[in-house]
């Protein structure tokens, strides 16, 4: 982890544990702590390296009894190139136009979300969100934030995505699609587009979250090569192992 001066004591927690929403049958933990004041830019890039992820204005990182099935992971963007699925994701995709946009929640992107929801995770703790949650996941946050909306030629809104930027890269939050489109690999359209903006800017990596091979969800970025892992010696290159040899939504 990089070091930087704190201008006040940190502190770190610990969650109590619940069910997890990726592994049936696991308990999920987390150490969290809080991203604020004049160190939550420093912190933030810091502890991304580090194999923590943001969610508002907390930062945190799986600490599961037993298990150690999330890998944190991020796509290294100099070398990638598309395989030939990614390709036909791209090519299938290519009317729809990116729009970046401050972070910044519209009732548009809630129906959207509240659609995407209620298809794919139905019963889920997200399901359950107002439009106040929604707003709150989008705008409480206390690092460089930005929204991007991918739009049909006639204007209808398809997905979005929410991600910082952080001093070496990219950071994908959270992505949400028009779930009647999942057919056109909609997540992962959303990632090669990240990919490119990350090079635009002259950034070297794009953090995905956590790798999951044991979950269908998360098991997919593996795919983005060269991807590495965060371990107990640091990062490394992590080698495709996924199953199935087309793109996942």
């Amino acid at each position: 982890m990089d070091h930087f001066p704190l201008k006040r004591p940190h502190f770190f927690f610990t969650t109590a544990p619940l069910p997890c929403p990726y592994v049936s049958g696991r308990l999920e933990r987390k150490i969290v702590t809080e991203l604020n004041g004049a160190d939550a830019d420093a912190l933030h890039v810091s502890l991304s390296r580090a194999g923590f992820r943001r969610s508002h204005s907390i930062a945190y990182t799986p600490a599961c009894p037993g298990c150690n099935a999330c890998i944190p992971v991020r796509i290294v963007v100099g070398p990638f190139s598309p395989d030939r699925g990614m390709r036909r994701v791209a090519r299938a995709n290519e009317a729809l136009v990116a729009h970046k946009v401050p972070a910044r929640a519209t009732a548009e992107q809630f129906r959207l979300f509240a659609r995407y929801q209620e298809s794919r995770h139905a019963g889920g703790d997200m399901a359950l969100m107002g439009f106040y949650d929604y707003r709150s996941m989008v705008e409480d946050s206390p690092v460089e934030t930005f929204l991007v909306e991918f739009r049909q030629p006639d204007g209808t809104l398809t997905a979005v995505c929410l991600a910082d930027r952080i001093g070496d890269g990219l950071s994908a939050v959270y992505s949400f699609f028009e779930p009647d489109l999942a057919h056109r690999s909609l997540g992962t359209h959303v990632v090669l587009w990240l990919i490119g903006e990350a090079r635009g800017l002259g950034l070297p990596h794009l953090y995905l979250g956590y790798w999951i091979a044991e979950s269908r969800k998360m098991s997919y970025k593996a795919r983005f090569q060269p991807l590495e892992a965060f371990g107990p010696d640091g990062w490394h290159l992590l080698l495709d192992v996924s199953a199935e040899g087309k793109s996942q939504g």
